[in-house]
């Protein structure tokens, strides 16, 4: 079963809907045993990092998360924020995120291109690696973005996918059992379920 975790951040419904749309079995919970004796997890989310981050301690969840990730070697799968409170730090808090991939959380500073943030609409991704989580998906398929920050990773090898706004940014990583999508599959139509099918119904050890 995949447990979205629940620590205050977001609209955690759409992504259960989501995957109960592909049959994948899901809930959502804020349970240290839950997140504990998970099989696959997703960090959603939407709003500030350092809030983010002092939720999830003040719940218990970011040590259980710590040993279940690190220790455990579970799949977890980042949406927006999630992905972001993976990375060493952000821009827009004065806190530590988990660190599980080197990279800064950056935001947009756009002088004369005009682009607005936040980053809002549909992009699609320069994908580098098609074997798992894009399996099926091509250049010309599009997915959703609302964000202020982007993610900036330290090592290309953990970077599966880059989208262009302004300058190139990452819109998906993975190490090792550790996934995250700048972009929101659950509000990405069949191109974003197709995403979630693959993380949810893939074997443990997809890589």
């Amino acid at each position: 079963m995949v447990i979205i975790i629940d620590y205050g951040m977001g609209n955690l419904r759409s992504v259960q809907k989501a995957f109960e749309r592909i049959s994948v079995p899901v809930k959502i919970s804020g349970s240290v045993n839950d997140i504990l004796s998970a099989e696959k997890l997703v960090l959603p989310g939407v709003g500030h990092f350092e809030q983010g981050i002092n939720n999830l301690k003040e719940r218990g969840l970011f040590e259980a998360l710590n040993e279940v990730v690190l220790e455990k070697k579970k799949p977890i799968l980042g949406i927006c924020l999630g992905m972001q409170l993976m990375t060493d730090s952000s821009e827009e808090g004065n806190c530590k995120g988990f660190g599980w991939i080197k990279a800064k959380t950056q935001r947009f500073v756009f002088k004369s291109n005009g682009l607005k943030i936040p980053h809002m609409g549909w992009n699609n991704l320069a994908i580098k690696n098609t074997d798992s989580l894009f399996k099926g998906i091509a250049a010309d398929n599009f997915f959703y973005f609302v964000h202020s920050y982007y993610v900036a990773c330290d090592n290309d090898f953990d970077v599966l996918a880059e989208t262009n706004y302004g300058n190139k940014f990452v819109s998906s990583l993975q190490k090792e059992n550790i996934y995250g999508c700048q972009f929101h599959p659950e509000k990405s139509h069949d191109s974003g379920l197709l995403v979630l099918k693959n993380f949810g119904l893939a074997d443990n050890k997809i890589n």
